[in-house]
């Protein structure tokens, strides 16, 4: 399903905007660094669903954009059939930040997709943005554009987050295949968090706030779903599922909120908080991820707060933009992999069966798996949290506070390089860095996951049934 947070910048301590969330999906996550391209006049891309996703269609080409910005994003091997790899946003060197987030359709409109349906899917689109856009209103009009010229392959309905240091955009993309989309606007003074996708009341006509296309009203009128003698027309009530705001929304609006009205106001551990509380947070979680929206010296210095997992169990630290590569064990591994339990390490049968052969490198399988070990770390955790979760909570408080006080010291030193024209000592200072407390916090978990193993078998606490257990959500 997914989630997102975004907290404007008047309700936080250091003035910053933040763009918050993981992605819902069972499969493999990995990060990925992707650099700034040109493209040919005559270059496209592939998009769209196959006739084997859970909702079908067809692939289709589009012209891809003559230059894509340099991006940092999570990808995943798996979503209903929809063609692999797959993200759920990331963060591009213009400051655009981007989450996907679902968000369903009424039924009719799932009913009425056509089968045959082409055109960008969830993921294309929220690619796109982070390769294109250089602000969140622009990604919004790269959306519209997209569907209007190519149509939309829906698994449902969806929504997408899009944020600058300036702004952000809720935008919902509907089912049915009729081209409906809507976008509203949030500010310095917005606190909008969304599991799924929602927007209320809307005006009659688009303005700075709300956008539409021209047939959203009539659309709805023809089908029979708005009488425009009621006088106002709520979006979810009308094309979505009539919930609005569902229970683990209300409760995190109102809880930053309240952190809001302190004198202090939202500090980064509490943005921290909102992703990896227990009550929001689980399994399902496939990864964290924390934005800071601000325009530094240099766009090498834009970065995220990454998890490999669900940050219940998993410390958010800081990855750059200007980094050259990503630690093998955060990157892509067999595990959780969709297709990778019918492939091999070996090429002995690539010629007669050339999907035999495993999409993983070789030496990066053997660095071993950040999101297995977490992973491991995290249902160790579950099975006693009034104990082992809290302490392992509490350690990976005090790890992330820490790389927040050396992060400053790094991003300084980064900005003294890159002004005196030595960007690759930069790059190669943030990379270090980086690869570092990755690497240190990656050992702790081992420690960590054996010691917690080494307790629960001791007392004769382990889960033996076929039942897990976890912490209560509000989802």
């Amino acid at each position: 399903m997914s989630y997102g947070i975004y907290i404007g910048r008047n309700h936080t301590a250091d003035g910053r905007a933040y763009l918050v969330g993981y992605g819902d999906e069972p499969s493999s996550h990995w990060l990925e660094i992707h650099p700034a391209q040109d493209h040919s006049s005559d270059a496209t891309i592939s998009v769209g669903v196959t006739p084997q996703a859970d909702m079908p269609g067809h692939l289709s080409e589009i012209p891809q954009a003559p230059h894509t910005a340099r991006n940092i994003r999570v990808s995943y091997s798996y979503y209903l059939g929809v063609p692999a790899p797959l993200t759920n946003g990331g963060l591009n060197e213009h400051g655009v930040a981007v989450r996907d987030i679902w968000a369903t359709s009424r039924d009719e409109l799932i009913e009425m997709t056509p089968v045959d349906q082409s055109g960008p899917n969830y993921s294309d689109l929220a690619r796109i943005v982070i390769e294109r856009a250089k602000t969140a209103r622009e990604g919004v009009d790269l959306i519209a554009q997209l569907i209007a010229e190519h149509g939309y392959s829906s698994y449902g309905g969806n929504s997408h987050l899009i944020a600058d240091p300036d702004e952000a955009w809720v935008v919902i993309e509907f089912a049915g295949g009729k081209g409906l989309w809507v976008a509203e606007r949030l500010g310095p003074d917005s606190i909008r968090a969304s599991r799924p996708g929602y927007i209320g009341d809307i005006p009659d006509t688009p303005n700075d706030d709300f956008l539409f296309p021209a047939h959203f009203f009539e659309t709805a009128i023809k089908q029979g779903w708005h009488n425009p003698a009621d006088g106002v027309f709520n979006v979810n009530a009308v094309y979505g599922d009539g919930k609005h705001r569902w229970a683990g929304v209300k409760w995190i609006e109102s809880a930053l909120r309240e952190r809001a009205e302190r004198p202090q106001k939202i500090t980064l551990e509490d943005v921290f908080w909102s992703i990896n509380n227990e009550k929001l947070t689980g399994d399902t979680a496939g990864y964290g991820q924390v934005v800071p929206l601000v325009h530094p010296e240099h766009s090498a210095l834009r970065m995220m707060w990454h998890a490999p997992i669900g940050a219940v169990t998993a410390p958010l630290l800081p990855v750059f933009l200007g980094m050259t590569s990503i630690p093998p064990e955060y990157q892509q591994h067999r595990y959780l992999t969709t297709g990778e339990s019918h492939r091999f390490q070996d090429v002995r049968k690539a010629m007669a069966t050339p999907d035999s052969v495993s999409l993983v490198a070789q030496g990066v399988e053997t660095a071993g798996s950040a999101v297995y070990a977490y992973k491991r770390l995290m249902h160790l955790a579950f099975q006693k949290p009034d104990t082992i979760l809290q302490e392992v909570r509490a350690h990976w408080c005090n790890v992330e506070s820490k790389a927040n006080v050396e992060c400053q010291d790094i991003e300084r030193i980064a900005t003294i390089l890159l002004n005196a024209n030595e960007p690759e000592l930069a790059a190669q200072t943030l990379t270090t860095f980086s690869h570092r407390k990755l690497a240190e916090a990656l050992a702790d978990c081992k420690v960590l996951a054996d010691a917690a193993y080494t307790r629960l078998k001791a007392a004769g606490n382990l889960n033996l049934s076929e039942a897990p257990v976890s912490p209560e959500q509000l989802w």
